[in-house]
């Protein structure tokens, strides 16, 4: 069986100018224009080079099936192309990569790496999201570990945040579980420095990079962590179900299993003596969707080749940048990510308005896509390497309306009907 189709179409190069790039990447990206898209820290929009391949894929599976050897042979091959092109963007090597299906199942691979015994300790933020705390929190439920959690504020202060981890991280810490950029307020922490803290106490560091894969330039060895955790579906513009976690050399041979499966193993007889794979894999415990393997390959490669993960790093630098400025400018608006230490999220409050009313209003006004932050009441946007200055702009001028106003105030916009089943 031959291997599966892999079309390419509508290639962007990444050597055009930025006044050429630009439409030609939202060309690529079909969901930019539905709205003014500003919710990739929740998903991003698909590239229409990734559905291409994808629906290929499926296209296989329905007319030849799924049962055949060589079908099986290939999707181990698509497997290491993911591993591959993930293991570009993180800055190492792809036997430290093991395929995930989400994020959250980074987390616990790395959280569940430690032989937990009651009075170990734990030690994370309090702005962490619940796919890092949900793995703690059973730690604290059923061993009885102690969860410390660090006040770092908005974690817009570096020497802050240091602070609070110093004091935190007692004896008997086990683990530092962080995220690189904080999906509540966009912070980005000061990674290498809270592992160097952590590891000279003996304790290992996971960090969640949800909001950071694809958003903001990682070398994962310069940072010194553990384990790395990241999603398909948000900055690297992949399907759903499926991402990656990293898992360091000198840690490979020393984390505990707690799920394993026919993928984990290099060899199994029936008397369950297994040989574990040598490398990350061994964390790789069951089968996964091959469509969304191929996708998340195709994006992951597809931002690295055709896109420039360089230039989109320093646009969306540039961009978040400049809607946290305008943001600031308007009154009656609170931004609360630091703009000394953010990457590509940008969340702020209006005075006088929750934030569900005021981004259904913002939603309704000037078709942006965004998310509220309940923790804080606030909404978030995600300024993404695809969005323009224009874009910023009219999002710019709907806070500014929303914000001169209160809900009773606000001049009354109607809403677009749908109709469904024609007009009678």
């Amino acid at each position: 069986m031959a291997p599966l189709p892999l079309m390419m179409s509508g290639v962007v190069t990444p050597f055009l100018p930025d006044d050429e790039k630009t439409p030609a990447l939202r060309e690529a990206l079909p969901a930019t224009a539905a709205g003014i898209y500003l919710n990739t820290g929740t998903a991003g929009p698909l590239p229409r080079e990734t559905a291409h391949a994808m629906s290929e894929a499926e296209a296989w599976e329905l007319r030849t099936g799924r049962a055949d050897m060589d079908y099986y042979l290939d999707s181990v091959e698509r497997k290491a192309e993911a591993r591959a092109s993930i293991a570009a963007v993180l800055g190492t090597d792809p036997s430290h990569i093991a395929l995930t299906h989400a994020a959250t199942d980074g987390m616990n691979v790395a959280t569940w790496a430690v032989d937990w015994r009651p009075g170990d300790r734990v030690v994370t933020t309090n702005l962490e999201h619940a796919g890092a705390l949900g793995p703690l929190w059973v730690l604290r439920e059923r061993f009885g570990v102690d969860l410390a959690i660090a006040d770092i504020g908005l974690g817009g202060d570096a020497a802050a945040t240091l602070e609070a981890m110093d004091r935190a991280i007692t004896p008997g810490t086990r683990l530092v579980s962080v995220s690189h950029v904080t999906w509540a307020t966009g912070a980005r922490l000061p990674v290498r420095e809270i592992a160097e803290l952590a590891h000279s106490r003996g304790a290992l560091v996971a960090v969640d990079g949800a909001q950071s894969a694809g958003a903001i330039q990682i070398g994962v060895e310069e940072l010194g962590v553990d384990f790395y955790a990241v999603p398909g579906q948000k900055w690297l513009l992949g399907p759903e179900g499926i991402g990656a976690v990293y898992c360091a050399s000198s840690v490979l041979d020393r984390p505990r299993l707690t799920f394993a499966g026919y993928s984990s193993f290099e060899s199994m007889d029936l008397g369950a003596t297994g040989k574990l794979w040598p490398d990350a894999r061994r964390f790789e415990s069951s089968n996964y969707h091959q469509p969304s393997v191929i996708g998340f390959a195709r994006s992951t490669a597809w931002l690295s080749m055709y896109v420039d993960l360089r230039w989109a790093h320093d646009r969306i630098a540039q961009l978040a940048g400049a809607a946290a400025e305008m943001l600031a400018e308007i009154p009656g608006v609170e931004v609360l990510t630091p703009r000394a230490n953010m990457a590509g999220l940008v969340t702020f409050k209006i005075t006088g308005w929750k934030s569900a009313a005021a981004l259904k209003e913002l939603s309704q006004r000037t078709l942006c896509i965004a998310r509220t932050i309940p923790p804080f009441d606030a909404i978030r946007i995600s300024v993404g390497f695809f969005n323009t200055g224009a874009e910023l702009r009219r999002f710019r001028d709907g806070v500014a309306l929303v914000a001169e106003n209160t809900p009773a105030t606000i001049p009354h916009r109607p809403k677009i009907e749908v109709l469904h089943g024609g007009v009678e």
